[in-house]
């Protein structure tokens, strides 16, 4: 049996936390990125339910960073600051005011950016994109030197997905785009092969592969979705039919997709059909895999799995991701390649942002001094334990939350009212139990606050 067919396969190698080889030349960067996936959506990474045989073998293959997160959203397409903060490296309230809404900040307030595609593309690399970008036409401009099947909008139906091709003036009119004629990730997928196998083998590449699932509408191919019959699929124990007060954003659309209150069967359906389209995405990822094998690039190629953000698909009677619990704010990623370790996993506190610096320092590229994220590789080569000791999150104008040293401190307020919650994640990682009205808890509460603010004055300054 081939090594290809084992990929094929889902087969998995040693867990083994040994070392590839180290590359010979400066190494390609392959980008896969999904929309709405989950952290604990991965097999081989623990959940028992759902069937990921390529990415669990990428997860073997590499480091699999099991507390990654997104800041947060200042929009209710909380993947378009979740993808400006990947790109640039800068925290939420800095890219919300150059990239998401520039509309609505000074011009002083507006911190210069570089995208690290961009950077890529500066020193030498051929830079393709397909699926979604979500930042703008003028932003991908800056990217990419090559593209095909470029998604502009945010969410789509998965067997009509507007597309173009990629445009040298950067101005992609009407007149030029299309409607993909087949499922996205397969659509995605086709073009991410497409370029492996006819790319200029003169210089190193950076293939962005940006998909529009699992995201909703959730409509996975017949035979994906039998694998997961509603019935067997089991509930989060956080569970509920309706949140138990008012968080700022209960009526916001992905809220909108279940009546209320929820009920057992009708959350399993929804489950069901997330998980078949992660299973359809990844057997697509694992052709993206076979076609690099193809191309010989493997052995010099980083790869990166990552999601955009979480969803809460009822766990504390939501749906959607316009929350701070750990099922919204928390993303799955991976990191594997030459020089790096196999089978390894890092419960470091990292964002998403930090992957900007991280691909510099495994590329030997300088990051700009624009960057706010921290560089993993310290991380990957077994220098340091943790960049920072703790994480902020920040939804629009209504929820702050605060983790650190095992414990999630969550602000809301909301119309006038203000409510706290205050998790042991330790020893209740599915946040069910409230500590903040124990006494036993007032220095914890304290400690968390004087922490809430110090991440809120150094993120929200221009």
């Amino acid at each position: 049996m081939t090594r290809r067919d084992l990929l094929k396969l889902g087969a998995l190698s040693p867990a083994a936390a040994h070392i590839n080889a180290a590359p010979r030349r400066r190494p390609n960067v392959l980008f896969l990125f999904a929309d709405d996936q989950r952290f604990d959506t991965l097999h081989g990474l623990g959940n028992p339910q759902i069937h990921t045989p390529n990415l669990d073998r990428l997860a073997h293959r590499g480091t699999a960073f099991t507390e990654a997160a997104i800041m947060g959203g200042t929009v209710a397409a909380v993947c378009a600051p979740s993808r400006a903060m990947l790109m640039t490296g800068q925290t939420l309230f800095h890219v919300d005011r150059s990239i998401v809404r520039p509309a609505a900040s000074k011009p002083a307030e507006r911190r210069p950016f570089h995208l690290f595609p961009e950077l890529f593309r500066q020193h030498g690399y051929e830079t393709f994109s397909t699926g979604k970008w979500h930042n703008g036409e003028p932003l991908f401009a800056r990217c990419f030197t090559t593209g095909e099947n470029i998604f502009f909008g945010g969410m789509s139906d998965h067997l009509h997905v507007p597309v173009a091709d990629f445009d040298p003036s950067g101005r992609y009119p009407a007149d030029q785009r299309h409607t993909g004629g087949k499922f996205s990730s397969e659509l995605f997928s086709d073009s991410a092969i497409r370029f492996l196998a006819e790319r200029r083998r003169d210089r190193p590449f950076l293939a962005y592969v940006s998909y529009t699932a699992p995201h909703d509408p959730r409509m996975a191919p017949r035979e994906f979705a039998h694998l997961y019959p509603p019935s067997k699929i089991v509930l989060p124990p956080n569970f509920l039919p309706r949140h138990p007060f008012d968080n700022g954003e209960l009526e916001i659309r992905d809220e909108t997709l279940a009546p209320w209150p929820r009920t057992p069967e009708i959350v399993r359906e929804h489950i069901a059909a997330y998980f078949a389209m992660i299973t359809h995405l990844d057997a697509q990822i694992g052709r993206v895999m076979c076609a690099l094998e193809d191309s010989g690039e493997t052995s010099n190629t980083i790869v990166v799995f990552a999601g955009d953000n979480g969803l809460a698909l009822g766990q504390h009677g939501l749906l959607g991701k316009q929350n701070l619990y750990e099922a919204s704010v928390r993303v799955p990623l991976v990191i594997a390649g030459p020089g790096l370790p196999k089978g390894a996993r890092s419960d470091a506190l990292c964002y998403l942002y930090d992957l900007f610096p991280t691909l510099c320092d495994l590329a030997s590229i300088p990051a700009p001094d624009t960057v706010e994220g921290s560089s993993l590789a310290p991380l990957l080569h077994g220098r340091s334990k943790q960049v920072r000791d703790s994480m902020f999150f920040a939804y629009k104008d209504v929820q702050r939350a605060v983790k650190k040293d095992g414990w999630k401190l969550i602000r809301y307020h909301v119309k006038g009212q203000s409510t706290t919650q205050l998790f042991n994640l330790r020893r209740d990682p599915w946040e069910m139990t409230n500590l903040a009205d124990d006494p036993a808890q007032v220095g914890r509460l304290h400690a968390l606050d004087g922490e809430l603010r110090r991440w809120t004055a150094e993120c929200e300054r221009a």
